[in-house]
């Protein structure tokens, strides 16, 4: 795992859960929705439910900095997004279908309004105009393997600070979510995989 770097900050007079202000950064909590949480939804990720509950934690320690995305079925069909939906048709329904809609226990989580995008990727100008350019960030949500690895390489080109909270994430399978945490792991220093302890307690 890639060592956390130092971020420039008074942290070091700190310690223990919520060292992490929320002026220091903001948590970004990708795609909570019943599409990729339900057990009976072909993309639902087994591990959603393990990954909130450390989620919550999270949200609790950054308080009013905190970001909720939704991924949502209004790309345009006359490009490649119509293959994929061709690929995956019951995925191809209209944005208003609770199919979309955050899981309850998200619906909270967020003072800010849900960012709604059609990408995978989930930073952009959206997210940078609400949290500024090169900010600190820790990413979580579901899928690692597709939205959070999408987001998190963005980011990494954008020239964000992000942390990868490796047990806040879900992925399709274990394997593809240790893959995707590989992936992400060979992007230091704008990349770091962590814990939600790790963050708690501001390394």
């Amino acid at each position: 795992m890639t060592p956390v770097p130092e971020r420039p900050s008074s942290r070091s007079a700190r310690s223990g859960p919520g060292a992490q202000r929320r002026d220091e950064g903001w948590l970004v909590v990708i795609d909570p929705q019943n599409i990729f949480a339900a057990a009976d939804s072909d993309w639902g990720s087994p591990f959603f439910a393990d990954a909130f509950t450390n989620i919550r934690r999270l949200a609790g320690a950054f308080g009013e900095n905190v970001l909720v995305t939704r991924w949502l079925p209004t790309a345009d069909r006359s490009t490649a997004w119509g293959d994929y939906f061709a690929a995956w048709p019951f995925a191809d329904r209209p944005a208003s279908d609770p199919l979309f809609d955050l899981v309850p226990e998200a619906r909270e989580l967020s003072r800010h309004p849900t960012l709604d995008l059609p990408s995978f990727g989930k930073w952009g100008p959206e997210i940078e105009a609400i949290v500024g350019r090169g900010a600190h960030v820790v990413l979580t949500g579901v899928s690692t393997d597709c939205c959070v690895l999408s987001t998190a390489l963005a980011a990494a080109d954008a020239g964000a600070h992000a942390t990868i909270a490796a047990d806040a994430c879900a992925g399709s399978t274990a394997e593809n979510h240790a893959a995707a945490l590989h992936v992400m792991g060979l992007y230091p220093p704008q990349l770091t995989i962590s814990t939600t302890e790790m963050v708690l307690a501001g390394q």
